[in-house]
């Protein structure tokens, strides 16, 4: 059975026991896990205290995902993890820390679509330019949100070893871990929650000069309807070879185009393309083409070299890339949907040959 113990310094533990292990031989194991001696130690479940005997796990009613609390001896008839916290009156904003918070979201970008995204009405109440208005919605939030910790460290004071009140401080600790983890890696990582810009690189089709996106996880190259109309050559799609790409959502192939000449730098390259019904990128470069040409992606010197002619043609700054390429201007129905592994509007699946008579 997994089992969760909570330990004395609020850690989560996670482990793994066969139900026929004797209550004993648990608190030696919860010993050991939390570093403390079992002499100086009890193990409390559902506000139960468990006995130091012989009998099994499986026969005192433990069951899977039971959240088991290591706590020292004499501290089991007080609450470890509750102090005693008087309710308050709801906290109201002074009217200029609204004003900075406002302008603090709207001078960044990044701000602005994750507010769009988690918050709607408050970024409803920040685009009407109202700051009386956004005040409001935010000392509404802010009040209803005190209101329900209020409950909650009610239900923890009146019982601390209630089942619901167990599951609260479980919770607590999982985010106190969660924090942690946070704060390490602002502190020596801070890198990684930088905005990643994707990989594009200049290139010339039929005379028209393009922004294609580099994306070695795609299964084939792709260009939208509307920069086929552009570049002028709608007049050479197959539409025999319409279907379906299925990725990140689903997207309608309007057909092939079985071979274009790909102008990169000087090198003259021949490659084909689906042409993809409302795809917001102009143009992808897909596995397709990249392992036709021998491309290699050197992140180390930031450039896309051609294998087949040695040819090297640099990533475009963040200044130069598309703006569709940036997330906070897509629009909220073409963003990916949560837990997607893919990037936005990549296609992972061969079209689907249309059959014709």
């Amino acid at each position: 059975m997994k089992l969760t113990i909570a330990s004395p310094s609020d850690e989560l533990l996670h482990i793994e026991v066969a139900g026929d292990l004797t209550l004993s031989d648990f608190i030696g194991l919860c010993a050991v896990e939390t570093g403390f001696s079992r002499s100086q130690i009890c193990l409390v479940v559902a506000g139960k205290r468990l006995p130091d005997e012989r009998r099994s796990l499986r026969s005192i009613g433990l069951r899977d995902e039971d959240v088991v609390i290591v706590q020292p001896l004499g501290a089991f008839s007080r609450p470890r993890t509750v102090s005693k916290i008087e309710p308050s009156e709801p906290r109201q904003i002074t009217v200029a820390e609204p004003e900075r918070i406002r302008d603090l979201l709207m001078s960044n970008p990044d701000h602005m679509s994750a507010l769009k995204q988690n918050n709607p009405r408050l970024f409803k109440a920040l685009k009407t330019g109202d700051l009386d208005e956004f005040a409001r919605e935010l000392n509404e939030q802010l009040s209803q949100r005190e209101k329900v910790e209020r409950q909650r460290l009610k239900l923890l004071q009146s019982n601390p070893f209630d089942p619901e009140a167990q599951r609260l401080i479980a919770e607590d600790i999982r985010m106190k871990n969660i924090e942690a983890n946070m704060e390490a890696a602002l502190e020596y990582n801070p890198e990684t929650f930088a905005l990643v810009t994707m990989l594009y690189i200049n290139c010339v089709v039929n005379g028209h000069p393009l922004k294609a996106f580099v994306d070695s996880g795609a299964q084939t190259t792709i260009m939208s309807d509307r920069c086929a109309e552009r570049v002028n050559i709608m007049r050479l799609v197959d539409t025999r070879w319409s279907g379906y790409a299925r990725g990140v959502g689903v997207q309608r192939i309007i057909g092939r185009v079985h071979m274009v000449d790909l102008v990169i730098e000087n090198d003259h390259l021949t490659t084909s393309f689906s042409v993809i019904e409302k795809q917001p990128m102009d143009m992808l470069l897909g596995l397709d083409m990249l392992k036709r040409h021998q491309c290699v992606i050197d992140l180390k010197r930031n450039v896309l070299r051609i294998g087949s002619t040695g040819t090297e043609t640099k990533f475009l700054s963040d200044s130069d890339v598309p703006e569709e390429s940036k997330l906070w201007k897509i629009p909220k129905k073409d963003r990916p949907k949560p837990g997607g592994t893919r990037r936005p509007h990549s296609t992972d699946a061969a079209p689907h040959r249309k059959r014709s008579d």
